[in-house]
C-alpha cells in the first residue's frame, strides 16, 4: 500500500489498482495515473484522484442513468489504447460538475472509457455528435 495526500486527507491505495490514462485527460495531459476514492454512492458516483497532483480530482458517473440512449462506439484505436478487444468489458463515464448556481451538468461530449481488465482509461471527444460538454441533467431528476 502507498499513501497519497489529497484535499480529502491522507488516503491509502494499492499501486496495483491505479487507473492509467495513456494520454492523460483533456487539459491534464501530463497526469496519467489516478486512484478511485470511495464515495457514499459507491455504485453510482466515482471520485478519480490524481496520484501525481493532489488538487486534481474528478467526479465521474454513468451518463446512461440520466440519458438512457447515450451510446459511444469504440474504434480499433481506442480498443488498442485500452489494451482490450471489443468483447472485453468497459464502462462509459462522464465527468459530473456541481455548479455554484445549483446546476448540475455532465460532459457528454468527452466521455471517459474505462476497462477493469487492464485498469486503463481514455477520454475521447465525440466530434460531430451534437453532445455538449455542459449538458444539464434532465429536470425530472430534481423534482421531489
Amino acid at each position: 500500500m502507498k499513501t497519497l495526500q489529497t484535499s480529502f486527507g491522507e488516503v491509502e491505495y494499492d499501486p496495483e489498482r491505479v487507473v492509467h490514462f495513456p494520454e492523460g485527460l483533456i487539459g491534464f495531459e501530463r497526469l496519467h495515473d489516478f486512484v478511485v476514492l470511495p464515495t457514499e454512492q459507491k455504485e453510482v458516483l466515482f471520485c478519480l484522484q490524481s496520484v501525481d497532483k493532489a488538487d486534481v480530482v474528478f467526479l465521474l458517473i454513468n451518463p446512461a442513468l440520466f440519458f438512457p440512449d447515450y451510446q459511444v462506439s469504440l474504434t480499433p484505436h481506442i480498443l488498442q489504447q485500452l489494451g482490450i478487444t471489443s468483447e472485453d468489458p468497459f464502462f462509459i463515464l462522464s465527468t459530473i460538475t456541481f455548479h455554484q448556481d445549483q446546476q448540475v451538468t455532465l460532459n457528454l461530449l468527452a466521455p471517459v472509457i474505462y476497462t477493469p481488465k487492464t485498469d486503463r482509461a481514455v477520454q475521447i471527444v465525440l466530434d460531430g455528435s451534437g453532445y455538449q460538454a455542459k449538458t444539464p441533467l434532465p429536470p425530472e431528476f430534481f423534482s421531489a
